[in-house]
């Protein structure tokens, strides 16, 4: 007897797993103030009870142990997904689509950046920030509309009245089409600079889509469309829209995809007035009807 129990306090020694320090290892992380106050106040029975049970526990203790650190791991997990939301989780396999668009995005946004060299009034394009500030007030919505009813109001031809009424309500609906559009989607420029005096007065006071480029390409559509040109001024127009829309961004309003979808939307609108295109009756109705002479409706 005092042979076999010499053995078991060895054995006791010698087994580290045994020692409450180890075994309050493999508790979860809550009861682990519990096991160190418990320790604390564990006397001589206590440890008397340990070596009874040992030679009872030793053989289930190493598969109690795999399946508390099991546990204890699951639990971690749980917590960690639950302390990180989701937003903060990187995306370990993401489509090809997501990676696609996102390349484009910085692409666009980084171009758009290193081409805005007259946004400060001391940068490297200072010298041509007059200029460029000209040419994008060419393509704003005001002047061409103030214009256009001006030549309207001026206008003694039947031709000449059919054509500027049909521009003019081509440059309403480019202007509410694009101010929907830039309220919708709510993007702002490369350098979200504040809106301006003009901007607020034609609503564009977005990014996306560019007005001035659909603007632009709306009106050189229109007037190389309807009025005889010669060679140099066609080629004057086509350049003085491509002008209008890269002087926008050089003045970090807008980026270049902003542009892109600004032209394709020029395009469109100009497709849409010529298809419903109003005939001089009509417009000779709606100059009646603004001037307030009702003989033409007799």
């Amino acid at each position: 007897m005092p042979g076999s129990q010499a053995r078991c306090r060895a054995r006791d020694r010698n087994n580290v797993l045994n020692r409450p320090e180890f075994l309050s290892l493999n508790q979860p992380p809550r009861n682990r103030e519990q096991a160190g106050v418990g320790e604390g106040r564990a006397s001589g029975p206590r440890r008397a009870v340990f070596r009874q049970h040992s030679q009872q526990e030793d053989s289930g203790l190493r598969g109690s142990r795999d399946s508390s650190e099991g546990g204890s791991a699951a639990d971690g997990g749980v917590k960690e997904a639950c302390r990180w939301p989701e937003q903060d989780c990187m995306q370990l396999n993401p489509s090809f689509r997501g990676i696609a668009i996102n390349s484009l995005l910085a692409i666009d946004i980084s171009l758009s950046k290193r081409m805005g060299v007259c946004v400060r009034p001391h940068g490297s394009g200072a010298p041509l920030r007059s200029m460029v500030t000209l040419l994008a007030l060419s393509g704003h919505a005001l002047p061409w509309l103030c214009g256009t009813l001006i030549c309207l109001w001026r206008s003694n031809t039947l031709a000449g009245q059919e054509v500027l009424i049909n521009l003019l309500l081509a440059l309403i609906l480019d202007l509410m089409t694009v101010a929907g559009m830039q309220k919708l989607v709510k993007r702002r420029g490369p350098w979200d600079l504040p809106a301006g005096f003009l901007d607020y007065v034609a609503m564009d006071t977005y990014s996306f889509p560019a007005a001035h480029a659909s603007r632009a390409v709306m009106v050189s559509k229109f007037l190389l469309n309807h009025l005889v040109l010669a060679v140099p001024l066609r080629i004057l127009l086509y350049l003085w829209a491509l002008l209008v829309s890269v002087s926008r961004v050089l003045l970090g309003k807008h980026h270049l995809s902003d542009v892109g979808c600004g032209f394709a939307l020029g395009f469109l609108h100009f497709n849409l007035v010529e298809s419903v295109w109003l005939d001089s009756a009509t417009c000779q109705t709606i100059l009646s009807i603004g001037t307030l002479r009702w003989t033409p409706l007799l």
